[in-house]
């Protein structure tokens, strides 16, 4: 639906849900562990926020069950042209694009474990602030890249989505020594251990996450669109979503309690997604150059 300049932008307006439905996940556990004691809290506290949750359920489904087919893909049903097996379809077609689009991902998996999930753990047992505090900190984080995520969505229209996403890759990795290197000697300061959060957490992690749906979106014709997307996303999620909280865990046993193997790691997975975005463009300018004379 969106303009054909303003794809980057339309398409990181849903990518909003990630960073409200944080900020709601996080503001009702701080809110539990507010009124709650650590005792009532782990025995029954908890359940609270799942049972809250399942609300949302019924709103994702009217949603699907609600949302129109795209344009483009409405021309391809008048044309009678859908594949009969869409995954078949797009293995044969596009295993390339499949593992550079898993590979683009993998900064993105990791470094929201890491941020969202693994430093509320960092900052109570290792730094040993309240869980409260902590929360806090994830839920200002979703709430700035409510706004950054658009403005990246924006950005990568302008000067070029493989653009911003390579770059946004390496600096959101990077970002993680200086933002654990600030939570280990910030002391009981919590302003300073929210900085440590926000920064790279709603700022440059926006910068991925921002033209990541656009850009996937252009590895696929309309045909297998939804299948790839989801198949590069999901399937990716393996490695750079699952099991970040494990390896993290077992790199900060392994570092002696120092974060910095943690930080290796984390560098590691945004080298290989700004390399996979790097291919990503290459291809796409090689597309078009093949495209123009024919489109002229």
């Amino acid at each position: 639906y969106a303009p054909a300049h303003r794809k980057g932008f339309y398409a990181s307006l849903p990518q909003i849900g990630l960073a409200i439905g944080l900020c709601l996940a996080s503001g009702v556990v701080a809110l539990l562990s507010l009124l709650l004691t650590d005792a009532q809290f782990l025995a029954w506290g908890w359940r609270v926020a799942f049972i809250v949750s399942a609300a949302m359920v019924f709103v994702g489904m009217y949603i699907r069950l609600n949302v129109k087919e795209t344009p483009e893909f409405a021309a391809v049903k008048r044309q009678n042209a859908e594949t009969q097996i869409p995954f078949v379809d797009m293995m044969r077609r596009y295993p390339g694009n499949i593992l550079k689009g898993m590979g683009a991902r993998y900064i993105d998996g990791v470094f929201f474990n890491i941020f969202g999930v693994f430093s509320i753990t960092y900052l109570t047992q290792t730094i040993n602030i309240s869980r409260t505090q902590a929360l806090v900190g994830v839920m200002a984080s979703a709430v700035v890249m409510c706004f950054f995520i658009p403005f990246f969505g924006g950005l990568s229209d302008r000067i070029g989505r493989t653009r911003v996403y390579f770059w946004g890759s390496l600096i959101t990795a990077f970002s993680s020594f200086p933002a654990f290197w600030l939570m280990l000697n910030g002391g009981q300061n919590v302003m300073l251990l929210w900085l440590a959060i926000v920064v790279p957490f709603g700022i440059f992690y926006a910068a991925v996450y921002g033209p990541e749906a656009a850009l996937f979106c252009e590895l696929f014709d309309a045909r297998v669109r939804y299948t790839g997307i989801s198949f590069v996303y999901q399937f990716s999620g393996i490695f750079a979503s699952g099991i970040t909280p494990i390896v993290a865990t077992a790199l900060l046993k392994s570092g002696g309690g120092a974060p910095w193997q943690i930080c290796a790691y984390v560098v590691f997975a945004g080298v290989v997604s700004a390399l996979c975005a790097a291919l990503i463009g290459r291809q796409m300018r090689r597309v078009s150059t093949i495209s123009a004379p024919t489109a002229a």
